[in-house]
C-alpha cells in the first residue's frame, strides 16, 4: 500500500515527468541526498534534471552538483514560493535540453509552506506536465532533537517554528545523518518525531553512505494523492524567523605558485569559520566549496558544536582555485560578513596564498510573498 492508502504502484506515466522536491533544514543533508537520489535514477537509465533554489546566484549546492555531471538550473532570489514562474520556466529548460523523465528540487533551507505554494499549484496549474512525488523532508538531528525536546536548537522559538512546520507538511519525515547517531539517540529522536507527527511515516537514512536508501527511492516511486497537509501557519513568526538567519554567498580566487590541497584549504576555511561564528549565534549551515579545472571539493558545518566535515573529497592539489562560501548564522549579516572577510584572509595568508574576493553578498532574507497559496488541497 501507498502512504495515502491507495494500491502501490503501476507504471509511471511516461508522457509527465515525475517532480521530485525534497525538503528540510538548513544543514539536512538535501544536496547530498539529490545527488545521490540523481545517481540511482541515471543508474536505472532514467534522465535526471536538478533545480536549486537559494537567495542569490551562484550558489554552492549548483556549482557542486554541476561539478558532479548532473544538468541544473538555479532558481535564485527568493525560495520556490515566491519565485514559482521562475521554477516552472527553469524546469521548462530542463525538458528542453535535457529531456528529463524525473526533476529533482532542492528548496531554500529555511522555508516552509511549500505544499500550499509549490505542490498544490504545480498539481492543478500543470498537472498534464508533472506527476507529483510524496513530499520528503529531511529531519536534521544536530539541531531536531533539541526542538523537539523543546529546548530551541541554538536558534530562537521563531526560527524552530519554521524547523517544525517543514515536518508537519511532510508527506515522510526522512532522519538523515543515522550513521553519525548511535542507537539511544536514534530510538528517543524516533519516539520523539512518532509523538509529535504520529500519522506521517519515518525512514531512516545515511544520504552520505548509502544507509537506508533503498526504502526512500521506494517511497518517492509511489503514487498517490500527495502533497495535501496545507499548513496552518502565522507568516509572521515564519518571516522574522527567517530573518534571523543571516545569509552570505561570496566567491573568492586562490592563487598560489606551488600546488596546494584544496581539501586542507576547504576544511581550514571552515573550522575558522566555526571559532569566528561562535559568539554571534547558532550555525544553521557553512559550506566552502573549491572549483577548479582539474577537481572540486565540498566541506560543511552544520552546527555550531559539529565538527566541520569532508562532504566531497576532492584530493587534489592545484595553484589556482576558486573559493565559494555560503553561511546561514543566527547573526547580523553585516558582521558575519566581516567576520567571513577576516577568516578567509586569514586562510589564505596561513597558506601562503592570495586571495582575491570577487564576489559577496549578505543580508536578511525578506518576508516571503508566494505566488499562489493555496487555501486546501485540491
Amino acid at each position: 500500500m501507498s502512504l495515502d492508502g491507495t494500491p502501490q504502484k503501476g507504471t509511471l506515466k511516461m508522457n509527465k515527468v515525475r517532480f521530485v522536491m525534497v525538503g528540510g533544514f538548513l544543514g539536512a543533508g538535501k544536496t547530498t541526498t539529490l545527488a545521490r537520489l540523481a545517481r540511482h535514477y541515471t543508474d536505472r537509465g532514467r534522465k535526471v534534471g536538478l533545480v536549486t533554489n537559494d537567495q542569490s546566484q551562484d550558489l554552492v549546492d549548483t556549482n557542486s552538483l554541476r561539478a558532479q555531471g548532473f544538468a541544473v538550473e538555479e532558481v535564485a532570489g527568493a525560495c520556490f514560493c515566491c519565485r514559482f514562474d521562475d521554477l516552472v520556466a527553469k524546469v521548462g529548460a530542463l525538458q528542453e535540453a535535457e529531456r528529463p523523465d524525473v526533476i529533482l528540487a532542492e528548496p531554500v533551507g529555511s522555508c516552509t509552506d511549500l505544499v500550499a505554494t509549490v505542490v498544490q499549484p504545480l498539481k492543478d496549474l500543470y498537472g498534464d506536465r508533472f506527476e507529483v512525488a510524496p513530499y520528503a523532508v529531511l529531519f536534521k538531528p544536530g539541531h531536531g532533537l533539541r526542538i523537539l525536546r523543546n529546548e530551541g536548537g541554538g536558534f530562537s522559538p521563531k526560527a524552530a517554528y519554521i524547523f517544525r512546520k517543514q515536518l508537519e507538511e511532510a508527506d515522510a519525515i526522512v532522519v538523515n545523518r543515522v550513521d553519525e547517531m548511535d542507537e539511544t539517540a536514534l530510538t528517543e529522536l524516533t519516539n520523539r518525531i512518532n509523538d509529535a507527527f504520529p500519522s506521517t511515516p519515518v525512514l531512516r537514512v545515511s544520504a552520505k553512505e548509502g544507509t537506508g536508501f533503498d526504502a526512500l527511492t521506494a517511497l518517492l516511486e509511489q503514487q498517490g494523492n500527495f502533497g495535501r497537509k496545507v499548513l496552518d501557519i502565522d507568516y509572521d513568526t515564519y518571516a522574522e524567523g527567517e530573518a534571523e538567519l543571516g545569509w552570505l554567498n561570496g566567491t573568492v580566487k586562490v592563487v598560489r605558485a606551488i600546488p596546494f590541497a584544496v581539501d586542507a584549504l576547504l576544511l581550514d576555511v571552515v573550522a575558522r569559520l566555526q571559532t569566528a561564528c561562535i559568539d554571534l549565534g547558532e550555525v544553521a549551515h557553512l559550506k566552502a566549496i573549491g572549483l577548479s579545472d582539474v577537481s572540486f571539493g565540498v566541506a560543511n558545518l552544520v552546527t555550531s558544536h559539529t565538527q566541520p566535515e569532508l562532504s566531497l573529497a576532492s584530493h587534489g592539489k592545484v595553484t589556482e582555485l576558486d573559493l565559494i562560501v555560503n553561511a546561514r548564522v543566527a547573526a547580523d549579516p553585516a558582521v558575519l560578513e566581516q567576520r567571513v572577510r577576516e577568516t578567509v584572509a586569514a586562510a589564505c595568508a596561513a597558506l601562503g596564498a592570495t586571495a582575491t574576493i570577487q564576489t559577496l553578498q549578505s543580508f536578511r532574507p525578506g518576508r516571503p510573498t508566494p505566488t499562489h497559496r493555496y487555501a486546501a488541497a485540491r
